[in-house]
């Protein structure tokens, strides 16, 4: 199986990391391609087509000046140790082991507007673009178009090796959206999250988003291979319910004591 993650907008560079072990990511030509149109927009431009405040502008302005097609320990680290957002939180990556996120490393993919795929232990820069920024590209009007298929062909060979390749969608809808379904050979399994509030379960959004994380934990904590055992699944409060959940849609509840 393979776990998809959402990106975060909060990044940690500050906190060292406690491996060393790391890979380059996959596709720096592309990476490359959009920091260099990225490059010629003024901060005010950048504000106005990622709905920033001028100081985030401004920020995120002077990343894409200095990002470098080559890769090294004073310029990046490690996605699953860079990203500090809800998500990331849930999945606490800076207190895995090596061996587990040798693990993550050939279970977990996280998407990406900028790098389209990072995997755990892929180096990356700093950076800010979201999936859904419409960022007008020779390819189309927006990252979607600019990725098209890519991301789907990557996944669809990393699960070739499985017998009956399954890919847990752990991300949100507009990262998914990324993922070409009609290209996508794998079957999808997505894992809902949620709250009793009032008188009925709801998605509560951070909540959610950490759940999602939590579950990510939980699969390279059990080493989980198998759909089936997803739902074992029983963090912070949560339990599977099946009576609201269908086939490829599991539905994980909870209930504040």
């Amino acid at each position: 199986m393979l776990f998809l993650l959402s990106p975060a907008k909060s990044l940690d560079f500050n906190t060292p990391a406690h491996v060393a072990v790391h890979t380059q990511p996959l596709f720096k030509h592309q990476s490359a391609e959009l920091i260099d149109l990225l490059k010629t927009k003024s901060p005010q431009q950048i504000s106005a087509l990622m709905k920033l405040s001028d100081a985030l502008a401004g920020l995120n302005v002077a990343r894409y000046q200095v990002w470098s097609p080559r890769f090294t320990a004073r310029n990046s680290k490690q996605a699953v140790l860079a990203f500090n957002g809800d998500v990331y939180e849930g999945l606490n990556a800076k207190t895995l082991s090596e061996a587990q996120l040798a693990w993550a490393q050939d279970h977990v993919c996280i998407l990406s507007g900028l790098y389209g795929v990072l995997r755990p232990l892929d180096w990356m820069q700093p950076y800010r673009l979201e999936m859904g920024t419409a960022l007008a590209t020779d390819h189309g009007k927006n990252l979607y178009q600019f990725w098209g298929a890519q991301i789907a062909g990557y996944l669809n060979e990393r699960a070739a090796t499985d017998t009956s390749p399954v890919i847990v969608n752990l991300a949100s809808e507009e990262y998914f959206k990324a993922v070409d379904r009609k290209a996508l050979k794998a079957r999808v399994v997505t894992c809902v999250f949620e709250e009793f509030r009032g008188d009925r379960y709801k998605i509560i959004s951070f909540m959610a988003k950490r759940a999602r994380g939590l579950m990510a934990r939980y699969a390279i904590e059990k080493k989980l291979v198998s759909v089936k055992k997803l739902q074992g699944f029983d963090l912070e409060g949560y339990a599977f319910d099946a009576a609201a959940s269908e086939a490829d849609r599991l539905v994980f509840r909870r209930k504040e004591d």
